[in-house]
């Protein structure tokens, strides 16, 4: 199984939520997050474009996971995370850990996405019928590394 893929396709987050379940025999706890593209703007997005640099984001976000699952005893973690072409309700990203206690699948999935919000090197831009914007950080996402 590849615990970390950044990929155009779509993909089935509950397939990949029972696959990974199935990999994580013995844990006792599996959390998953999975993030859905929203329409942020003023109601008249079309899209979202997200660009990454392929090898760099890959390694970013494995760096990442290997730090989730080190500091919370994680049994497992998967990140699955899309590039493109979004429309508002595409499936955009998923995040699953397990644990053999559910405090650390919790705190991990948490983890995971505090720093996938911050850290991980993917460029986005909302394409509205008004135009199109880069998407900027926002000082919320980066406080929110400060818990951990």
């Amino acid at each position: 199984m590849d615990f970390v893929r950044v990929q155009e396709a779509a993909f089935d987050s509950g397939a990949e939520l029972n696959a990974f379940t199935e990999a994580m025999a013995g844990a006792g706890a599996v959390v998953s997050f999975t993030g859905v593209t929203r329409d942020v703007s003023e109601g008249d997005m079309v899209a979202m474009e997200i660009e990454h640099y392929p090898g760099m984001t890959e390694s970013a976000l494995t760096t990442i996971r290997e730090d989730a699952v080190a500091r919370f005893e994680l049994q497992g973690a998967l990140v699955i995370h899309r590039f493109g072409r979004l429309a508002p309700g595409e499936v955009i990203m998923m995040v699953a850990t397990a644990a053999r206690h559910r405090a650390g699948a919790f705190q991990g999935a948490e983890f995971l996405m505090d720093y996938l919000k911050s850290r991980a090197p993917f460029w986005k831009r909302e394409i509205t019928e008004r135009g199109a914007d880069w998407v900027a950080a926002k000082d919320d996402d980066e406080a929110a590394l400060g818990r951990w």
